[in-house]
């Protein structure tokens, strides 16, 4: 059993490679093969737990008409400076 090496992404490429060098040829497709079944078809979804606290401590706001974040949004950064502490909010131009 051969295999497409020009649908793989590298680390596919490098990890049949690696196989291929320990046990050999044939054995390797094999494992290879049987390893890409057992991944999944999609990417796992990442979530962000700064993004979420945020949303959290401003989903309380939603039902305010004049609390308004515009069209650009803001920026929010960690305050910096010696004894500085909490965040600054810049507004993106």
């Amino acid at each position: 059993m051969t295999i497409d090496q020009s649908a793989l992404t590298k680390g596919q490429i490098r990890k049949l490679n690696a196989l291929r060098n320990s046990v050999g040829n044939d054995i390797a497709d094999v494992a290879f093969g049987k390893w890409m079944k057992t991944q999944s078809k999609s990417p796992k979804e990442v979530r962000d737990p700064v993004a979420d606290a945020l949303v959290a401590a401003l989903s309380p706001l939603t039902a305010e008409k004049s609390f308004k974040l515009g069209t650009k949004g803001y920026v929010v950064r960690r305050a910096k400076g010696k004894g500085a502490s909490g965040f600054t909010a810049q507004k993106v131009s």
